[in-house]
């Protein structure tokens, strides 16, 4: 679909947090007036804060919590790997350390959809076996780190355009250790998605100086100085990685990535960023380490996924006027799925408004980020675990390997 009756104030804004909070909005008033396929049950939220309370002060008693991000799946299983990487970039100056690690964390970000509830990842080194995000994580690290996204000789620890777009379906599956009995949702889709930011780094040399994702650091750093907000690093990954996306909305000629046609919403498109915010709070860690100051964290959303969501069924803040729909398979572009991933961020926000609250902190000191890594996303887990033995989300989505 290409709307052409958009100014660049509107892509602006389509481009920000204020967007998807704005549809989300519109999803949950439509939800309380009885106009989508969920219910809500308002006599269920304190209950379910208190959970997410008890979730974080189980998981941080300290509260000493970082981003939400990347970074925490490379450190799964009590192994720091990211001391492995530092080790290998220990001669480097601060910037291009900052460059290292957005190689490998845009590139694992991309490789992050839904696994399914099958495929698992054995570490060799360590002989542990790590599944879904986890075992996605620490795959994605050994590809990085055996050189298969650098095709400089004698520098394997970086990802550059060149790399990108010759990776195999084959050095792909062998990575990640598919097989017929190990099987990976949305192989092709994670393949196509690095290619096609391989190509889109080739293109976008301004944001991507030097024919690398990390790149974006010198595209930040000359553009903002050394102090950046929440929606200014949004946006630059917006911008950046936006072409990768197949077959989405465009608007007068951009791609807009993980916003979706719903007509029930102010301009009839609903947005998510999802995997844009996933990413945007991921370099953050990176881009502190090399002495940026980041602000406004706490503008940035809640993420429209299946653990943050599935908790909300899970504990019963929401749940489907129709229970057989939990037996079907839902796209992500389907009316259902769009209203879920809505109801997510707004009650997110709500949610994570009272934690802060009940932690006697403000939104600055925890924002969202924090909530989730603390409490939601691991909450959403323990909560399926609690149901279902394979953990797996309370409703079924057809995943192609490039949403959730």
């Amino acid at each position: 679909m290409n709307n052409m009756n958009y100014s660049e104030k509107d892509l602006d804004f389509l481009l920000s947090p204020l967007a998807v909070r704005q549809s989300a909005e519109k999803i949950f008033e439509l939800t309380k007036a009885g106009q989508t396929h969920f219910q809500y049950h308002a006599d269920q939220f304190d209950s379910v804060v208190e959970y997410v309370v008890e979730v974080i002060r189980a998981n941080y008693p300290s509260l000493n919590i970082p981003f939400h991000s990347r970074w925490g799946h490379f450190r799964v299983g009590e192994i720091d790997r990211v001391k492995i990487l530092e080790a290998k970039t220990a001669e480097f100056d601060a910037l291009e350390k900052a460059r290292v690690k957005l190689d490998l964390v845009i590139t694992s970000v991309l490789l992050d959809a839904g696994a399914g509830n099958v495929w698992s990842y054995k570490e060799q080194s360590t002989g542990k076996v790590f599944n879904r995000s986890e075992g996605l994580g620490v795959a994605s690290f050994y590809l990085f780190m055996q050189g298969h996204l650098s095709d400089v000789a004698g520098r394997p620890h970086q990802a550059t355009a060149t790399a990108l777009q010759k990776l195999s379906v084959k050095q792909l599956e062998e990575a990640f250790q598919v097989s017929a009995t190990n099987p990976l949702v949305g192989v092709e889709g994670r393949l196509s998605l690095l290619q096609n930011l391989g190509k889109t780094i080739a293109q976008k040399k301004d944001l991507f100086p030097g024919g690398r994702p990390g790149g974006l650091v010198d595209y930040l750093h000359n553009r903002y100085g050394k102090k950046i907000t929440g929606p200014q690093l949004l946006r630059a990954v917006l911008d950046g990685l936006g072409e990768i996306w197949p077959g989405r909305v465009r608007v007068a000629g951009v791609n807009l990535g993980d916003i979706w046609n719903y007509s029930k919403v102010p301009g009839g498109l609903a947005a998510f960023h999802k995997l844009s915010q996933w990413m945007t709070y991921s370099l953050m860690e990176p881009l502190m380490d090399a002495g940026f100051e980041l602000v406004d964290v706490e503008k940035l959303t809640g993420l429209a996924e299946y653990r943050n969501g599935g908790l909300l069924i899970d504990r019963g803040l929401i749940s489907l006027k129709d229970k057989n729909l939990a037996e079907q398979s839902h796209r992500p572009d389907s009316e259902l799925i769009i209203e879920w991933r809505g109801l997510t961020v707004s009650l997110l926000d709500r949610i994570g408004e009272q934690v802060q609250k009940k932690l006697n902190k403000t939104p600055a000191d925890f924002p969202l980020a924090k909530v989730l890594e603390g409490g939601t996303w691991w909450a959403g887990r323990k909560a399926a675990k609690a149901l279902r033995a394979d953990s797996s989300p309370p409703l079924k989505i057809e995943s192609d390997g490039t949403v959730f």
